[in-house]
């Protein structure tokens, strides 16, 4: 029983959707601080040749609030920010395929911020045909006052895991041995090097999972799913996480 545990964001980029192909449970936090300054409710994709951040707006809210308890701004408009992708892509080889998944998931009606994204991640994951079903971290731990790898490690016990994996750039974040007294592995996902082709100019990595279906389809995003690797806690050279989520 492989389990990972995550943050949800905003049309992630292809390595969270690796770490979900690559287990049998994935679990999202919905009860966890939310950050301004990551990747939550925001994300980047492709545009003349650039990078450029697109967010999901929230309604305002004090900075101790949990994910869960934070609400997407009443004058967001969907419509608008799904023109803006469409019109950055329209000419892109997967758009016709890839273009409803987006208004499907903009255009999703809950008000509350980790539902949304909760849709955002089970639509995309269907549309790729992951099966790997994604659960809500207090559904399985109830009030809690673990933090940090003790709350991994609850949650991880509760689910039955033999393996927990992480993304490579939290090597320093977790004890092995700690895994290990509970009778857990520990892995670490790296991703292999990532390109393909965005309209002819020079490759811009780590975007949304939007821009790699515009430009691969869905079979061909499937296919890079299994572009990566899992590695022991000695294997796992020291790394940060991309600038993505």
């Amino acid at each position: 029983m492989r389990v990972a545990i995550m943050q949800p964001y905003l049309f992630p980029y292809i390595g969270y959707f690796q770490l979900i192909a690559s287990v049998d449970r994935f679990v999202i936090y919905d009860a966890v601080k939310y950050t301004k300054k990551g990747w939550i409710n925001r994300n980047r994709f492709l545009r003349d040749g650039e990078a450029v951040t697109f967010t999901l707006p929230l309604a305002r809210g004090a900075d101790e609030l949990d994910i869960a308890e934070r609400q997407v701004a009443g004058d967001f408009a969907p419509d608008k920010l799904c023109a803006q992708i469409a019109g950055a892509y329209r000419r892109a080889p997967s758009f016709a395929e890839t273009m409803p998944l987006v208004e499907a998931v903009l255009r999703h009606r809950a008000e509350n911020l980790f539902l949304h994204l909760r849709e955002g991640l089970t639509r995309t994951c269907a549309h790729l045909g992951i099966a790997t079903p994604i659960l809500t971290a207090s559904e399985i731990e109830g009030r809690t006052d673990l933090r940090k790898q003790d709350r991994v490690l609850g949650l991880c016990e509760r689910l039955g895991a033999t393996t927990y994996v992480n993304p490579i750039g939290g090597t320093a974040l977790y004890d092995p041995q700690e895994f290990e007294a509970r009778g857990m592995e520990l892995r670490f996902l790296k991703a292999r090097p990532l390109a393909y082709p965005q309209f002819g100019a020079e490759f811009v990595p780590w975007l949304s999972i939007i821009d790699v279906l515009m430009f691969n389809g869905r079979e061909g995003t499937r296919a890079m799913l299994g572009e990566c690797d899992l590695l022991a806690h000695h294997e796992a050279a020291p790394a940060g996480l991309p600038e993505a989520a």
